[in-house]
């Protein structure tokens, strides 16, 4: 009798172990699908795709209120003309706004987007996650401040790097560093600070990408105008 009920806890335990594992592989392909990431070493087209995308859009964001700034004082008055005689006024405004956009310029901020930022930070907040998987406060100031002193810096030495490579401006690069990177590195920190708060206290986790990426297109805004002056 005792060695078969000995079987018997056996064969539970041994079903009870079997259950647990194919729900643990459930919840990481359902995890992986959620992050976009299908394989562990998977490049995340996803996140690179957005993060391109967004690069992009800051970029454009940055060029036209660079060109609007510089033409506003001597063309307000004829593009208000125009318009208002013109009935396609508002296609020949979006085209004066669009005129001698640098596409080189985007290229550059979307390939950096794509090939480094996407990839680098998903990878990045996988390695957070791993670290600190709880939803604590201690968990949530370390992500935030592991955010500012190694994130942030990394970006703006890599955006920097990235931009004058292809300008073939290398040798200018420390001087770049010197003059730029501190400043864009404090007001990073004022920037993302409370948006990281709130990404990892408030947001779920099913819209921290969306969130996130609202608060990139201002920040790409602001790389690409740093990284152009």
């Amino acid at each position: 009798m005792e060695a078969l009920s000995g079987g018997n806890g056996g064969l539970w335990r041994w079903k009870w172990e079997h259950k647990r594992r194919i729900q643990q592989r459930k919840a990481s392909k359902s995890s992986d699908s959620a992050t976009g990431g299908g394989g562990g070493h998977r490049f995340p087209l996803k996140q690179a795709v957005t993060a391109g995308s967004l690069a992009l859009t800051g970029d454009t964001i940055a060029q036209v209120t660079d060109r609007w700034r510089k033409n506003k004082p001597s063309k307000r008055h004829s593009f208000d003309h125009e318009a208002s005689q013109n009935s396609n006024g508002n296609s020949d405004f979006n085209g004066i706004l669009l005129s001698d956009h640098d596409w080189l310029r985007a290229l550059r901020m979307t390939s950096y987007g794509f090939l480094l930022y996407g990839p680098g930070s998903y990878a990045w907040y996988r390695y957070l996650d791993h670290c600190l998987p709880k939803q604590t406060v201690k968990n949530l100031m370390l992500k935030v401040l592991l955010n500012q002193i190694v994130l942030g810096p990394s970006v703006i030495a890599v955006v920097f790097a990235w931009n004058n490579i292809w300008q073939g401006k290398l040798s200018q690069l420390p001087g770049k560093y010197q003059r730029d990177a501190l400043p864009t590195l404090l007001y990073g920190f004022r920037f993302w600070v409370p948006i990281s708060l709130l990404n990892f206290w408030v947001v779920p986790l099913q819209a921290r990408v969306a969130f996130m990426s609202m608060g990139s297109i201002f920040w790409n805004f602001c790389l690409s105008s740093t990284m152009n002056k």
